[in-house]
């Protein structure tokens, strides 16, 4: 192997570092191996991007009933950052549009397989919604409660970890967005 052919390698090899993909066959263990394997497949963006697709489907059709409309009432009306949605729009005409934005994301997600830029555009969308729901974590009563018998001791109810699932929507909506962003810019590149 010549000087120049050794140099090339070391840096396709780095950038594959820098860039979090090493080829499987680099890996030197099976715990290696297995983490190349399964990112070779794609298979966290796959899992990730189905899992909001189905999530946000399913939600905000669910925004679109009486009871979904009824049951986020105590959640917005509570809430630091949108606390005047319902007030402006009442709470069917306000949950169903919540519900609008929850679906159009997913079908930007799905459009984002085949045009990344959409894929993005559907990530900004829900990064404003899991960020304002997360905040609803801290502002909603009951969210967070007392242990009883133990004073200073305080954990998330079914209500607090019914929020707290958004916090980690929201980090799965700055993935998606830049795994899109990967992709727009590579699709950017051939063209």
């Amino acid at each position: 192997m010549s000087d120049l052919s050794r140099v090339n390698a070391t840096n396709t090899a780095r950038q594959g570092l820098v860039a979090g993909t090493v080829p499987s066959g680099q890996a030197r263990n099976l715990l290696t191996r297995l983490a190349a394997w399964i990112d070779d497949r794609n298979l966290a963006f796959l899992v990730i991007s189905v899992g909001m697709i189905v999530m946000l489907l399913w939600a905000g059709s669910y925004k679109m009933t009486a009871p979904g409309a009824e049951g986020i009432v105590p959640l917005v009306s509570h809430s630091p950052l949108i606390w005047w949605h319902f007030k402006l729009f009442g709470p069917y005409i306000g949950s169903d549009m919540i519900g609008l934005a929850e679906i159009t994301a997913a079908i930007l997600f799905i459009a984002g397989y085949f045009r990344p830029v959409a894929g993005i555009v559907g990530g900004l969308i829900t990064t404003v919604m899991f960020f304002t729901t997360s905040t609803m974590l801290v502002t909603t009563p009951g969210a967070i409660i007392s242990v009883p018998g133990i004073e200073g001791m305080r954990y998330m109810s079914f209500l607090g970890l019914f929020l707290f699932k958004d916090v980690i929507a929201l980090g799965a909506s700055f993935y998606l967005i830049g795994h899109f962003g990967h992709k727009a810019i590579a699709h950017e590149n051939q063209g």
